[in-house]
């Protein structure tokens, strides 16, 4: 065990990356419904291992890591947040930041009558509110007090301490409410989900890793005119003028000299028995051409007909809060023909296309059909996703620097003074560079998969080190505070929610349970009762007012660390 302690303590960096390899680990355990998650997992590790003593991570690690997630966070969420503000959601926007406002209400009143230090309440704020990025900010504030070094040592390891205590209740209180209230109103969210789908235009059932779907939204099929058909001796525009429905005639196919031979479209083209058509369009097109001749089943080489799949990030303003079928007209208005809307993906959940499935900018769509036709329609729409090897090193380095210069900044309340810090810095310059990004397209791209690991991993080296630098006072504040840190999380974790719930169905008449559900998950921005709402659904459609409060959340619930810090220091 010695030999043990020892490589910790002179390779530190082992410590770290072990913590977070058990944190992981641990957080992949289910308990029922509830699983811990890595972040907390990854700190309860570090608090653990840090009770060795002696094993020090560079504050510049910590600095740099949590500067890289807060900023990944604004840059992710900014897109959907600025483009949640329209009006037809402004009651929803309203009660997303109204859940945040009595989370930080809630929070306060509740240290202040147990005399809870900074510290211990920032952690409440964190673990009782699900948002793991307070312990960054607050963190950060807390070293703006000008306290002395142990004393500001003591207040950030209290941070580190009350999340770990709070997270728990703090994740299973969503899942509560969302387990119970369905119960308690007799509702069935399968059936309520299914209703909605159909009012909305659809929602896409949720599937496993490994699932596909079957059915695809385009399809592509080939019939052969039989003698009698009434298309011999005609056109091919005339099948088009006759379904009046929307297709895409992709080509003629007709035997010569015993080959198959691709047939040049024009309206010179005189269709003949036996002649074999090859269509592409929308499946509920293709279904209504069942009298147009003999399905074919099985292809040869000849039918080779390529069609290609393009990703797009919608940015053109005037498409914002068009339905898919709106935006399909849009494109025949400018002669683009031939291409569909297949998918859509809203901060990384799948949205069901279909045409009255509205989209908002930063929406990634996949647009399928004619390659040329895709060409025309790119810039119509926005710009392609990025490529996967590209990011812009160039706006992203000078975005953190703006993020830490505005970090310097601080705010005067009345005698309080808030610091923004270089968390809440770089947080604004996210958000700022992130919806810029679809304002300018070919400016600060950062590849999707990219940002969701700097994100994820920036605040995995974080907690680590937190926990870590926590060592034996964090055991002594567990064993003072424990108990009451607690039962403090039960109340700060359901008391916003009952009472938010309440406004939302009664007040603003969010009646609708699975938007309702899905209003509490993302204003709490509480992933595991999300995915516990989906299982329950069995489809996508709390997706929409999840992402759209999941984003006002982000945003709100970390400004609070430092507000949190502030009002209890001056209290104190």
């Amino acid at each position: 065990m010695n030999i043990i302690t020892e490589q910790l303590k002179t390779y530190p960096l082992i410590a770290l990356f072990l913590s977070i390899a058990l944190g992981y680990l641990i957080g992949k355990i289910k308990f029922g419904k509830f699983q811990l998650g890595g972040v907390a997992g990854t700190l309860l590790v570090a608090v653990s291992i840090g009770q060795l003593g002696g094993i020090y991570i560079s504050p510049e690690i910590k600095s740099i890591f949590f500067a890289l997630f807060i900023f990944m966070v604004g840059y992710n969420g900014g897109p959907q947040f600025f483009s949640s503000f329209k009006l037809s959601a402004l009651t929803r926007l309203f009660a997303a930041f109204l859940m945040t406002l009595l989370g930080l209400l809630t929070v306060l009143a509740v240290s202040i009558w147990s005399g809870l230090n900074p510290g211990l309440a920032a952690g409440l704020a964190a673990g009782g509110l699900t948002q793991s990025a307070i312990i960054g900010t607050a963190s950060s504030a807390i070293n703006q007090l000008g306290l002395s070094p142990t004393l500001t040592s003591d207040y950030k390891t209290n941070v580190a301490v009350g999340y770990s205590i709070t997270y728990i209740f703090g994740s299973l209180g969503p899942i509560l409410m969302i387990s119970i209230l369905p119960l308690i109103y007799k509702w069935n969210l399968r059936k309520e989900a299914t209703d909605l789908a159909t009012k909305l235009g659809g929602g896409v059932k949720e599937i496993s890793e490994g699932e596909f779907k079957a059915l695809n939204r385009m399809s592509c099929r080939a019939y052969s005119f039989p003698s009698d058909s009434p298309f011999i001796g005609k056109s091919p525009q005339a099948i088009t003028q006759y379904y009046m429905t929307e297709f895409t005639i992709r080509g003629i196919v007709r035997e010569q000299n015993g080959n198959n031979t691709e047939l040049t479209l024009n309206d010179s083209l005189v269709l003949q028995a036996n002649d074999i058509i090859i269509i592409s369009g929308l499946r509920d097109s293709l279904s209504k051409l069942n009298t147009l001749g003999n399905e074919v089943g099985e292809f040869s080489s000849s039918f080779d007909i390529i069609e290609k799949n393009c990703e797009l990030v919608l940015t053109n303003k005037k498409l914002l809060n068009k339905t898919v079928k709106q935006i399909h007209e849009s494109l025949l208005d400018k002669s683009i023909s031939g291409i569909y809307i297949t998918s859509i993906r809203r901060m990384g959940h799948e949205l069901t296309a279909l045409p009255s499935t509205e989209l908002h900018t930063g929406d990634e769509i996949t647009l399928t059909g004619d390659s040329q036709n895709i060409k025309k329609a790119i810039s119509f729409i926005g710009y392609p996703s990025p490529l996967p090897s590209f990011t812009d090193y160039i706006i992203m380095s000078a975005s953190m620097v703006l993020g830490f210069l505005i970090g310097e900044l601080s705010i005067h309340v009345g005698s309080i003074n808030i610091s923004l810090g270089s968390g809440l810095g770089c947080l604004l310059s996210g958000l700022i560079i992130g919806y810029l990004r679809m304002r300018v397209p070919r400016c600060g791209q950062i590849n999707s998969g990219a940002a969701s690991f700097m994100q994820t991993f920036g605040l995995a080296i974080f907690v680590a080190a937190v926990g870590l630098d926590a060592g034996a006072p964090a055991l002594i504040a567990i064993k003072e505070h424990g108990v009451t840190l607690l039962l403090l999380s039960v109340v700060v974790t359901l008391i916003p929610q009952i009472i938010e719930f309440l406004i939302n169905y009664y007040l603003f008449k969010i009646k609708n349970p699975v938007e309702a559900l899905a209003l509490i998950a993302g204003s709490r921005s509480a992933n595991p009762a999300f995915a516990t709402l989906l299982e329950k659904t069995g489809n996508s459609t709390p997706v929409p007012t999840f992402t759209m409060s999941y984003a006002v959340a982000n945003i709100f619930l970390t400004l609070w660390g430092p507000v949190v810090v502030a009002i209890i220091s001056k209290i104190n």
